[in-house]
């Protein structure tokens, strides 16, 4: 089943109808309070059930479990609704991407950028494309170690975006762009470098069939393009382990 936010909402709002059905009648018959600690449990049960039966990942079935009652214990602390509506502000900032596009904010290590430097000095002088470039931690490195490539990010979080154009500041061959990756032109890159997710894998590789070049490369880190065998497979020595996979088209 998919995981569109719009299908774990309905998920999760099926729990709570079902249960809430049987709770208020039955509390509203005997002229009872209703006993929000227990619904709330009660609901988490049965959407944990729910994300079980539609064989959701783990971390959504621990999500739909823990949903409800977590808003439950959040009542009872009764907090100012600012700190909440702050937290969401801040949230949206650095995690716009998960959001829209359920891309989390992913952050290269030090041993996949080495990697990285190894296989674009191969090839040589580059422009090199990172489709959801996050705080820099790729494509600020890769400019300081390959000045005479060229390296372009694409990040549509305003926070990461700033933070990012603020360490590739001083870096004349880094082109730092507050945009989402769908509107990136791939056939101007002789690179493109994604670590994204895997729901937008396969429409991504849709768009690098109809937009790259002969004779370029498409590298996704951790996540490979589904029904698509690729060229080579870099094995990064990092734990997690966090294979490239390369396409050569």
């Amino acid at each position: 089943m998919p995981t569109t936010p719009l299908r774990q909402f309905a998920l999760q709002g099926a729990a709570v109808i079902l249960v809430l059905s049987i709770a208020w009648p039955y509390f509203g018959w005997s002229a009872e309070a209703m006993p929000w600690l227990e619904t709330s449990l009660a609901i988490g049960g049965v959407a944990l059930i729910l994300a079980t039966l539609s064989r959701q990942p783990w971390w959504w079935r621990l999500i739909h479990g823990a949903f409800m009652p977590l808003i439950w214990l959040t009542h009872s602390l009764a907090i100012d609704p600012m700190w909440f509506l702050a937290a969401f502000i801040l949230l949206l900032l650095v995690y716009r991407g998960a959001l829209s596009g359920q891309v989390p904010l992913y952050l290269s290590n030090k041993e996949t950028v080495a990697a990285l430097a190894e296989l674009l000095a191969e090839r040589g002088d580059s422009r090199f494309l990172d489709l959801g470039a996050g705080l820099g931690s790729t494509t600020v490195p890769l400019a300081d170690a390959l000045p005479a490539s060229h390296f372009t990010g694409y990040e549509n979080a305003p926070l990461t975006w700033l933070v990012g154009r603020f360490f590739s500041l001083g870096q004349p061959n880094i082109r730092w762009r507050w945009d989402d990756l769908w509107q990136a032109k791939l056939g101007e890159y002789d690179v493109v470098y994604a670590f994204l997710s895997p729901a937008p894998m396969a429409r991504l590789w849709d768009k690098v069939e109809a937009e790259m070049l002969p004779g370029s490369l498409f590298i996704s880190n951790s996540f490979p393009v589904p029904g698509v065998v690729p060229t080579q497979i870099i094995e990064v020595d990092c734990t997690p382990a966090r294979p490239l996979y390369c396409y050569q088209r």
